[in-house]
């Protein structure tokens, strides 16, 4: 675990200490230059070591450092320390490709600290995650839901996943990604554009859970409702309404709330309105008579 660390422009000062396998303390301590001279594979064995959470800041400290985390040897270390069952992992056929050891280190630690699959890491999982979410963030313009979908549904029964199973995944892995995409307005254009898809017929297990759909209004109306304008809201409302009946009254907004009680508030008018006409209409029929 890293002690401390002080940065200042001319020099790092960094006390590293090291928890090993065999709960033997050791304390590495650096001034200047004597930490620097320890060969790569000395500090690749000290780097995997501290937690996944403090690696991107240790990777800023040192140019030499910066150099392990981009290399292959530091991944492959980790991989073999973290998850030592992964050597022996077959490659498996498919769309989704598996990679070299950072991204296999990055799947297998997605499966086991976002997905609860009875306690089993199932590497084809973490990496399905990281395709979607790069397909959705990372592109200009995403493939359409389906094509994802059905990517993903090809990857499973691939690696012998059944067709329920394959679905019931594909459902798990969308809903994760859906609730860690960043709120900007990349991701709200992101989810509109989702929302208001033409609905195609696909057969199971092709087709996206309702589950799915409903998580993207329910992001919609709640995270991103400040960012509609007037036409959009009542476009998207109006997708919602066709795919679900009843919807939550949340999902309204205050846009509807108001409009229901301005509608509300002019219908009292316009009756008391035509209580008066009526009523003057009596009083001058009287008078004429």
């Amino acid at each position: 675990m890293i002690k401390s660390l002080v940065h200042s422009k001319k020099m790092f000062l960094i006390d590293l200490i090291v928890m090993t396998d065999n709960n033997d303390n050791v304390t590495l301590t650096s001034g200047g230059n004597s930490f620097g001279k320890l060969p790569d594979h000395l500090l690749i064995e000290i780097l995997i070591r501290i937690p996944v959470s403090e690696w991107a800041q240790v990777s800023c400290v040192k140019k030499q450092w910066a150099n392990l985390f981009r290399g292959e040897c530091l991944w492959q270390a980790a991989l073999n320390r973290t998850f030592p069952l992964a050597a022996e992992a077959k490659r498996w056929p498919g769309p989704i490709p598996r990679g070299l050891s950072r991204r296999r280190y990055t799947a297998l630690h997605v499966s086991k600290h976002i997905f609860s699959l009875d306690g089993e890491i199932d590497e084809i999982v973490g990496h399905t995650y990281l395709f979607l979410k790069e397909q959705l963030e990372l592109s200009t313009m995403p493939p359409p839901s389906g094509v994802l979908h059905g990517t993903m549904i090809d990857q499973f029964i691939a690696c012998g996943k059944s067709k329920d199973i394959a679905h019931e995944l594909a459902s798990l892995i969308w809903l994760a990604v859906l609730d860690n995409l960043e709120e900007n307005e990349q991701t709200f254009l992101l989810l509109k554009r989702l929302a208001l898809e033409g609905d195609v017929f696909l057969p199971f297990p092709y087709s996206r859970s309702n589950k799915v759909q409903w998580r993207v209004f329910e992001k919609l109306f709640t995270d991103f409702r400040d960012c509609f304008n007037h036409v959009d809201y009542y476009d998207v409302l109006a997708c919602a309404k066709n795919k679900f009946q009843p919807i939550p009254s949340t999902w309204l907004g205050m846009r509807l709330i108001v409009f229901s009680k301005l509608e509300d508030r002019a219908m009292m008018c316009v009756g008391a309105l035509e209580g008066t006409w009526h009523l003057d209409l009596s009083i001058s029929f009287e008078f004429i008579t």
